[in-house]
């Protein structure tokens, strides 16, 4: 259930608006703040493709940062409530020693790689679709992969939206 109606979104003053939307792109609120002129928004998916743009249009270092801000999967440290729930639906909280050593591995090979974590929207899959994309996504080019990333994590404040508002 949405926390809020679009109605009220629309209404909220700047800090308002980037408290409650500053995490939609993990811990970059950069992006609400940004964004946050574009009010009023006609419609859930009008707010996210201009978080969207927002990004796009940044710089390929802050682009890179937002990117770094992303846990590892798998990884057993603190992250946000989302990425925590996110993971969790994956079942990436249950992982085997075996599994969590593998995904150690395929993180350690992939972030050394690109320099920046392995990411996906994982909401629903298994560990066993996820390790895959990882051992596949992992041969891609430093180019196809930053743009893949990227997407993933427009995909990801996607579903994060359409929890925190409604149309």
């Amino acid at each position: 259930m949405a926390e809020l109606t679009l109605e009220e979104a629309n209404q909220l003053d700047e800090d308002a608006f980037v408290d409650r939307f500053g995490s939609v792109y993990e811990t970059s609120p950069w992006v609400a703040e940004r964004s946050r002129s574009a009010q009023p928004f006609s419609s859930v998916g009008d707010l996210q493709e201009t978080f969207e743009a927002t990004v796009e249009e940044a710089s390929e270092e802050r682009t890179r940062e937002l990117l770094k801000a992303h846990p590892d999967l798998g990884e057993q440290t603190e992250m946000t409530d989302a990425s925590e729930q996110e993971q969790a639906s994956a079942g990436l909280d249950q992982l085997t020693p075996e599994q969590y050593e593998a995904f150690q591995r395929l993180n350690d090979r992939y972030q050394g790689k690109f320099g920046f974590p392995f990411i996906m929207s994982v909401n629903d899959e298994s560990p066993e679709t996820i390790r895959s994309a990882m051992e596949e996504r992992v041969e891609h080019t430093t180019d196809e992969e930053f743009r893949t990333a990227l997407d993933e994590v427009h995909e990801i404040a996607r579903l994060r939206l359409d929890d925190m508002v409604e149309d």
